[in-house]
C-alpha cells in the first residue's frame, strides 16, 4: 500500500493551507481531503491527519477521525494554534492526538503557528483560563507564513521516507 492520505479538519483555513503543502511535497499516488471527505482509511500506506489546537485541544470532528485510523496504520500529525512556537499548550494537543492513535504506528508530528479568527480571540479573551492564549495569539497573525509550509514540506518528506522504512522492515520480516 502505497498510497498516503493527507487528511484535515480547518475552520479559518491555517490547517488546510498546511495540509497543501504537505500534498506539494509529496510524489506518487497521495489524496489530499477534508477529514470528512477521506473515505475508508484502510487503503492508505500512510495518513498525514492535521487539527487546529481549540480549547487546548483537538476538536471533536478531528478526534472522532483520529479514533478511526486503523490498527496499524502508519500516521504523521500536524496541528495549527495560536501558541508560541514549542510552548507547551502547542505540545498538549498533539500528545493527545498520539493517544488517540495509539493503536497505530505514529512516524512523527508537526506544529506551526495559525492565525485565530477575531471570534476566537474575543471568546479567549472572556474566559480566565485562557488569558495565557489571549496573549500569545495577536502575534500568529501572519501564521502559516512561508517559512512554516517550508517546514511542512521537509516534514511530509521525512514521514514518506519513514513509512517507506517501516514497510520494508514489515516485508523482510514477513
Amino acid at each position: 500500500m502505497n498510497k498516503t492520505l493527507i487528511a484535515y479538519f480547518s475552520r479559518t483555513g491555517n490547517t488546510k493551507m498546511v495540509a497543501e503543502a504537505i500534498h506539494r511535497a509529496l510524489g506518487g499516488n497521495r489524496k489530499l481531503a477534508a477529514i470528512e471527505d477521506a473515505g475508508p482509511l484502510a487503503d492508505y500506506g500512510l495518513i498525514f491527519a492535521g487539527f487546529p489546537v481549540q480549547a487546548h485541544s483537538v476538536p471533536l470532528p478531528a478526534e472522532r477521525f483520529l479514533k478511526s485510523i486503523p490498527a496499524g496504520s502508519n500516521i504523521a500529525l500536524f496541528s495549527t494554534h495560536g501558541a508560541f512556537p514549542h510552548h507547551r499548550l502547542a505540545q498538549e494537543a498533539l500528545e493527545y492526538a498520539a493517544v488517540l492513535v495509539s493503536q497505530g504506528r505514529l512516524l512523527g508530528t508537526f506544529h506551526c503557528r495559525g492565525k485565530l479568527s477575531l471570534q476566537a480571540l474575543e471568546a479567549l479573551a472572556e474566559s480566565p483560563e485562557h488569558q495565557e492564549w489571549t496573549q500569545m495569539a495577536p502575534s500568529a497573525a501572519s501564521h502559516p507564513d512561508a517559512h512554516d509550509l517550508a517546514e511542512a514540506a521537509v516534514f511530509a518528506r521525512h514521514m514518506k521516507a519513514r513509512s517507506a522504512e517501516a514497510r520494508n522492515k514489515r516485508s523482510e520480516a514477513s
